[in-house]
Order: structure tokens, then sequence, then C-alpha cells
């Protein structure tokens, strides 16, 4: 019963934040302010993450493929297929879900606890729309843009760390993106980041905007909608893979 009574009041909450802006400019202002705070300020351990993923991965691939049949232009293949398909959208992902979304349910926490949002209630803002639905919008920008992001900086993490080690030269790397590219992959990639930028977002405001206590009680929410996200990550990829690979 716990369960169907979060996921009733989840399903309330998104219907309650699709209304009519009181004040366009209002909400434009807090919906760019959310893309600096999402996109900006995840950006450095984006391009840290990937550019070591496809490292890792490139060295590893190289350390199995110990078959002299094998060609060396399919380390390439196998770092592009894999970081496209699984590294960028979703080990980028679960890292957000931790620097994001404890960012949204601790912010939203501490207004609720605050009683913030009661007062922008009493002044008829629509607090969901206000508060939730820009954070929404903006993750479904952003976290997308860093997901290309990620994909980029992952090839050429590999790239850069084949050279490095000698394990195959620039060019053998080069031709190797190229055979056997499917650019399915990169719009299948793109379903995974949508769906994981609604769920990184809505899942945390969710826990802060109902939080109720005080300040242990922001802690507790923040830890589980990090937790909850994780888990529903990991089962929207499954499921995702499962209708459209």
């Amino acid at each position: 019963m716990t369960f169907f009574t979060h996921f009733g009041r989840y399903l309330l909450m998104l219907k309650g934040m699709i209304s009519k802006p009181e004040n366009m400019k209002m909400y434009w202002k807090e919906f760019m302010h959310q893309c600096v705070e999402i996109g900006i300020g995840a950006l450095g351990i984006v391009v840290i993450i990937s550019v070591f993923m496809g490292a890792v991965s490139a060295v590893q691939t190289a350390y199995q493929l110990v078959s002299p049949i094998i060609p060396k232009s399919t380390i390439a293949q196998i770092v592009r297929d894999t970081v496209i398909l699984e590294f960028a959208p979703t080990l980028v992902c679960i890292v957000l879900a931790g620097v994001i979304g404890s960012k949204i349910a601790s912010e939203l926490g501490n207004m609720r606890v605050s009683e913030q949002i009661d007062a922008l209630e009493i002044m008829g803002i629509n607090t969901r729309a206000y508060l939730i639905m820009p954070k929404i919008a903006a993750a479904l920008i952003t976290i997308p843009l860093l997901v290309i992001l990620a994909m980029a900086l992952g090839i050429w993490g590999g790239r850069l760390a084949g050279t490095a080690s000698g394990i195959l030269s620039t060019d053998t790397y080069d031709r190797g993106l190229i055979e056997n590219f499917m650019p399915f992959n990169v719009r299948f990639a793109m379903y995974k980041a949508i769906t994981f930028a609604f769920i990184i977002s809505s899942i945390p405001a969710y826990y802060g905007y109902y939080v109720k206590g005080g300040a242990l009680e922001i802690g507790r929410s923040s830890t589980k909608s990090v937790v909850v996200s994780c888990v529903m990550i990991l089962f929207a990829d499954y499921i995702l893979a499962a209708l459209f690979l």
C-alpha cells in the first residue's frame, strides 16, 4: 500500500505542475537558472568520468583480445559501441542522479521545512509548476547534451589511451570507428538519456517536495531519492533495451 500511495502522489504531482504560468518571464528565468545549475554544475564530473571511461574500456578490451586473427580496429568498434550504448547514457546518468538528484531533493526539502513553499502557495503561485517544472524541463534539455558530450569524450579517451599505450595507431583506431557503425545506436542512447533525465529530475523533486520534519528528514529524503533514482534508471535501462534492441 505504501508503494501505491507514493506512486499516486507522484502522478498527482506531475499532473499539478502542468498549468499555464502566472508570469512567463519569471518561469523563464527559473528555467534558465536550472539549466545552468544542472548543466554547467555537472560538466566537470561528466568530463572526468567520460575520458577515463573510454580509456579503461580501450585498455581492457585490448587485454582480452589476444587472438592474432582479430584485427586491432575491432578495439575501436567495441569501445565505440559500449560507450554509446551503455557507458555514456547509463553510467553518466547514475552519477548525475547522485549529483543532481540530491541537490534537487535537498533544495525542495529545505524550502518545504522552512515553509517557503507554503508562503508561495498563499501568494497564489502553483508551486509544483514554478519549482518542479523548470527543473524537469532543464534536465530534459541539458542531460542529453551532457550524454552527447560523454560519448565524444569517451571515444576520444579510448583513442588517447590506445595510442599512448601503444596498443594501436591513430589511423587504425579511426578506421575502426567508421567500420560497421549503426546510427540507430546514437538514437537509442538519446532515448535512454531523455528517459533517465526525467527520472533524475522528477523522483528527487517528489521526495523533496513532500518531505516532513527537519534537517534529519531532509538528509534521509535526499538519500532515498538517489537510491530510488538509481534503481529506476537500471530498471528503465532494461525495459528500453528489451523494447528497442
